[in-house]
């Protein structure tokens, strides 16, 4: 299996998306942020062959990997979750809670409805493992669990992914509180 990955080393915050082919618009939304912030980021897609999902704590740790983590200080990782009863629900999981907390405030002029509180957020999209790539970098990380419709406005495959600007615009005014100081600590 062959993954492109994109690393281009920016600010202090790094975005992540991890499963770029897999969960769609999450690398076109980390690109989009970062692009509108200064922030880091570092995106994995697969360009050929059938996707195939490898959980973020079995991510070996590759050149570019290494390269994000060690010059990040805090990451938001960008996943995708199709939960039927949770549509309009982005989940707000990973180890740093503060900067969770700020990111959620700021996603809350959108469509989608943030969830912070860890017992409200489904285990398996808590992103809360120390081997997962978003708590690894100094003050960890917040992984948002988006549903599709945050994250393209085209959720055709045969369609180009464009993120809800809602979305871009909410993840990036909380990338821009976190880089203020505000919640960046873990």
């Amino acid at each position: 299996m062959t993954f492109l990955t994109t690393l281009h080393l920016g600010g202090p915050i790094g975005l992540l998306a991890l499963h770029g082919a897999v969960e769609g618009g999450t690398a076109e939304l980390a690109r989009e942020v970062a692009t509108r912030t200064g922030a880091t980021l570092l995106t994995f897609t697969q360009p050929t062959g059938p996707p195939r999902h490898i959980p973020s704590i079995r991510m070996s740790p590759c050149t570019p990997l290494t390269a994000f983590l060690t010059h990040a200080t805090l990451a938001i990782s960008l996943h995708g979750h199709n939960r039927r009863s949770a549509p309009r629900t982005i989940y707000v999981g990973g180890s740093n809670r503060p900067a969770a907390r700020v990111l959620a405030t700021a996603l809350t002029g959108s469509p989608f409805t943030p969830i912070t509180t860890l017992s409200d957020i489904p285990h398996p999209l808590r992103g809360l493992h120390p081997d997962n790539p978003v708590n690894r970098p100094r003050d960890g990380g917040v992984q948002l669990e988006l549903p599709v419709q945050a994250r393209t406005t085209h959720p055709v495959p045969t369609d180009p992914e464009v993120p809800p600007g809602e979305v871009v615009e909410g993840i990036a005014a909380g990338v821009r509180r976190l880089l203020e100081g505000q919640g960046a600590p873990g």
